[in-house]
């Protein structure tokens, strides 16, 4: 008889859809059937990316990375009402969709004052990820994002740039 224990698992709560640890077991490269996309946006380093997505479970790219890239003069370049689309690094799935329900500069400087862009409920797309009973933010394809470390306002996802900087799926 096999027995299940919850009672060590932490729950988030809806719309938060919880996965297994089954989902980042051992594939073909790493954690992922498939490596990195050679052309990340806003000029990520494919090294970082294949290491952060692929071969890792804990770690995450420096503080303040995002802030090295092109992606903070995209955003601030982005007319205000429209939402950008970040897509799995691996796969090209999109994951994440922001801003939704605030302005672009207040997602811009929650994600500065943690160092790692992030997200909420409403901005995640959560056909394509999942969170571990640790909090680890995962792709449904083994793709280390980040974690969810929830705050006053709720759930926040601090993800890893290099994680969601693929380009959309063919």
């Amino acid at each position: 008889q096999i027995i299940t224990s919850t009672a060590t698992m932490s729950k988030y709560p809806p719309p938060c859809v919880m996965g297994d640890e089954a989902i980042m077991s051992p594939k073909e490269h790493g954690t992922s059937v498939v490596p990195v996309q050679q052309n990340l946006r806003w000029n990520c380093d494919w090294e970082t990316a294949d290491r952060i997505c692929n071969y890792n479970r804990h770690y995450a790219e420096h503080s303040g990375y995002f802030e090295k890239t092109t992606f903070r003069k995209e955003c601030e370049q982005t007319e205000e009402g429209k939402e950008i689309t970040f897509y799995d690094s691996n796969t090209g799935k999109p994951l994440f969709v922001a801003p939704r329900g605030r302005t672009m500069s207040k997602f811009l400087l929650e994600s500065k004052m943690h160092g790692w862009p992030s997200f909420r409920d409403s901005e995640v797309v959560w056909d394509n990820v999942r969170v571990l009973p640790d909090g680890e933010t995962v792709s449904v394809d083994g793709t280390h994002l980040g974690h969810n470390l929830p705050d006053r306002s709720g759930s926040r996802y601090c993800i890893n740039l290099v994680s969601v900087a693929g380009n959309p799926k063919a």
